[in-house]
């Protein structure tokens, strides 16, 4: 085993030895549900953290099969870092991490001329920066209401500082550029992983992640067209930061909070319940009397509102017992005198008040909002239909701007706009049509602002 990878499982068992003795002397008490309140502040949290984490580093990934890298034998390496966090919901978090590490392979592809140039590589990351957000995909709970668990997924974009080496097939070490050995190219990160809570703002994190480089400089060997990526496996530990008698928002369920308040207002129901049940027993028996006396009312008001002759006076008040069916009667229930018929006409005065309705007839722009300008004529269009009995057809017209759904639904809404404006003022509804026919029937061209202003119209035909 290399000395550099006993170092990395030396730095991993210090981290799980340390994260079961803090666990160990945590108290009681940080083992048991965080109770806060539903919508509670965020200032009631802890929601910054440091993690440090240390684990293995190679140029083989899940996204790759290992015959399509530029060295095809990638071998294991060390890493290690660390991260400030702060969690901005229960869900999400902005992390800024950064990590140091190595990369190493053999047997480079075959070039043009069918030679492997290079016998292996070794590049050396001097430091890799980067701003990932950290997304919680759940908070799982194994005992209790306790939350346990936490999966989480990262991405993010960073900066690599870093120096490749290359060893030739003649076994000389040769820099990747003479005189421009260090490179800085930009990285994304994207990764998965998921976090134990071991103790009381204290977390172990198991994380896989996979950096996708801007370039194909990493191993200093340009074969192929794709650029480089590798692959970082670490343990870590998270320490939540701030006052200890808060809970860490990342590990906190509002679910369970939510549920321990619905029980304790359900409990003190149950208590106020038994407290008011002498008082309902006692309600119970007033309302027995109660009904009793509804019950002799009862029988009083039916002899009150019987209508035998079903004209809709009562026979109590009932003067004209036995009125034929259908009758219209007064309040003794006799029958009303029938007015003869008089001949309704359409005046030349009643066609110019239409005139001027058209004339003065304006609309919200798009809209089927009647302008107050047009308040008066419409008015006295109104007392005119109410006092004749006269009926009214409108129909309504749009050009050929917009779609035609939505042209023939404003046409309609308009004449309709017409109808309720009338029958607010009088008018019966049931002598006024509305249809709407949108954009059809143009009496002008719609290639011109005015043919279009005068296809935006409602026609008005008054008739007997």
């Amino acid at each position: 085993m290399s000395y550099n990878l006993k170092k990395v499982i030396f730095f991993v068992a210090s981290i799980l030895v340390s994260a079961c003795g803090y666990a160990q002397t945590t108290d009681t008490a940080s083992q048991k549900f965080d109770y806060i309140r539903p919508f509670a502040p965020i200032s009631e949290y802890r929601t910054w953290s440091i993690g440090i984490h240390a684990g293995v580093m190679t140029t083989s990934s899940v996204f790759t099969s290992n015959n399509r890298l530029d060295f095809t034998v990638p071998n294991i390496e060390y890493g290690y870092g660390g991260y400030i966090k702060k969690q901005i919901v229960p869900a999400f978090g902005i992390q800024a991490n950064v990590f140091v590490g190595k990369l190493n392979g053999d047997n480079a592809q075959l070039d043009s001329a069918g030679k492997s140039p290079y016998k292996s590589f070794n590049t050396t990351i001097n430091y890799a920066v980067d701003l990932t957000g950290n997304f919680t995909v759940g908070n799982i709970s194994w005992r209790s209401m306790k939350t346990t668990i936490q999966p989480f997924l990262i991405s993010g974009v960073g900066i690599m500082n870093y120096k490749p080496t290359l060893t030739t097939a003649a076994g000389v070490v040769e820099n990747f550029k003479p005189g421009n050995d260090v490179l800085n190219e930009l990285y994304s990160p994207l990764g998965v992983g998921v976090k134990f809570n071991v103790a009381r703002g204290v977390n172990v994190e198991l994380a896989y992640q996979v950096n996708f480089v801007y370039s194909n400089n990493v191993d200093g060997y340009k074969w192929g067209a794709a650029n480089d990526k590798y692959s970082y496996a670490h343990v870590g530990l998270e320490f939540a930061l701030g006052k200890r008698s808060k809970p860490q928002l990342a590990v906190h369920n509002p679910v369970a909070s939510m549920r321990h308040e619905y029980l304790a207002g359900m409990q003190n129901l149950r208590d106020t319940l038994g407290g008011m049940k002498v008082e309902v027993d006692s309600e119970k028996a007033k309302n027995l009397a109660l009904q009793q006396q509804l019950t002799t009312s009862g029988a009083l008001i039916a002899q009150l509102t019987k209508d035998s002759d079903g004209d809709g006076v009562s026979d109590f008040f009932d003067k004209c017992p036995n009125t034929p069916p259908g009758a219209k009667v007064d309040g003794s229930g006799c029958p009303l005198p029938v007015a003869s018929p008089e001949s309704v006409f359409i005046t030349d005065e009643d066609k110019t008040i239409v005139n001027e309705v058209v004339n003065n007839l304006e609309f919200a722009s798009g809209r089927a909002v009647i302008s107050e300008h047009s308040y008066p004529s419409l008015e006295k269009l109104a007392k005119v239909i109410a006092g004749k009995k006269l009926h009214l057809k409108l129909t309504g017209y749009t050009d050929s701007t917009g779609s035609a759904a939505a042209n023939l639904k404003l046409s309609k809404d308009r004449a309709e706009a017409i109808k309720m404006f009338l029958v607010s003022r009088g008018a019966d509804a049931s002598l006024i049509q509305t249809e709407g026919y949108g954009k059809a029937h143009p009496i002008a061209t719609n290639k011109t602002k005015a043919g279009r202003q005068l296809n935006r119209r409602v026609e008005f035909s008054l008739y007997q």
